[in-house]
């Protein structure tokens, strides 16, 4: 009797503890979900540049931060701080590293879904020039506004984060900055708290007239070491559409993240 009720009870608390972690994978798939996260984003480009000999590495730093306004409300900080490290990317570039230019978005968004389940949060982006070298980054400040939009059901979720960018001031020598970002997305969460994700991170450059399209597929497992969560994520790239000069063909992403569930 006394080990029946043993395996009864460890059944349970098992099945809760895999409850708990796949409904942390699932509030890491909405962008503007009350969860303290720190990924770090490890990116790879090969055949970089016009003569497709440069390659980049970019780590991307991307605190996220939810400030509780009010009753109904969340601002939720989102933080994409890169670091790079390129060589060759076109004839007689030799090589960089430092930091790239940062990217500040805060969305204002409801605590609860809308009647028809839908998830949203929009507010400002910002541009800020934090680059350490000159080809790292843009050497201007912008602004811009940005917005995801989001549904969850039972596994699934699927929706779009966008944003748009004018510069407004910096060094007069560079290009204007007039961007815009859309990123669509579609994640299967598992009751075993794995993610399978495939999205696009679409730029179209307003003043060049041209599209960086690169899509992932990423598989994602959430762990626990100790007390402290993490998840690890992982998956190729691949370039439908590419600028003059930019990444060709394929690349590879591997993300770290760190989990601070309330």
């Amino acid at each position: 009797m006394f080990r029946k009720l043993s395996v009864v009870f460890l059944s349970v608390v098992f099945s809760a503890h895999l409850y708990a972690d796949s409904d942390l994978a699932k509030q890491l798939s909405n962008p503007v979900s009350d969860l303290i996260s720190v990924p770090f984003q490890f990116n790879w480009d090969n055949r970089v540049g016009p003569l497709e000999d440069g390659r980049r590495f970019t780590l991307n730093i991307q605190p996220v931060i939810p400030i509780d306004l009010n009753e109904d409300l969340n601002l939720i900080s989102r933080t994409i701080l890169p670091v790079v490290s390129q060589e060759d990317i076109f004839p007689g570039s030799g090589d960089q590293t430092g930091m790239g230019d940062t990217v500040q978005s805060l969305f204002f968004s409801p605590k609860k879904p809308t009647a028809g389940g839908i998830i949203w949060g929009a507010g400002p982006v910002f541009l800020l020039p934090t680059a350490t070298e000159p080809l790292l980054g843009t050497e201007k400040w912008g602004i811009g506004p940005t917005g995801v939009v989001l549904k969850q059901t039972g596994p699934w979720t699927m929706g779009a984060l966008a944003n748009h960018i004018w510069s407004f001031t910096g060094s007069s020598d560079r290009d204007d900055v007039n961007s815009t970002f859309i990123q669509p997305f579609l994640a299967y969460n598992t009751p075993t708290s794995w993610t399978f994700t495939l999205q696009t991170e679409s730029t179209y450059d307003w003043e060049t007239e041209q599209w960086n399209v690169p899509v992932h597929f990423l598989v994602a497992k959430l762990f626990k070491v100790g007390k402290q969560t993490y998840q690890i994520q992982a998956g190729p790239r691949y370039y439908a559409e590419s600028p003059d000069g930019g990444a060709q063909d394929w690349g590879f992403r591997m993300s770290w993240i760190m989990l601070f569930p309330k």
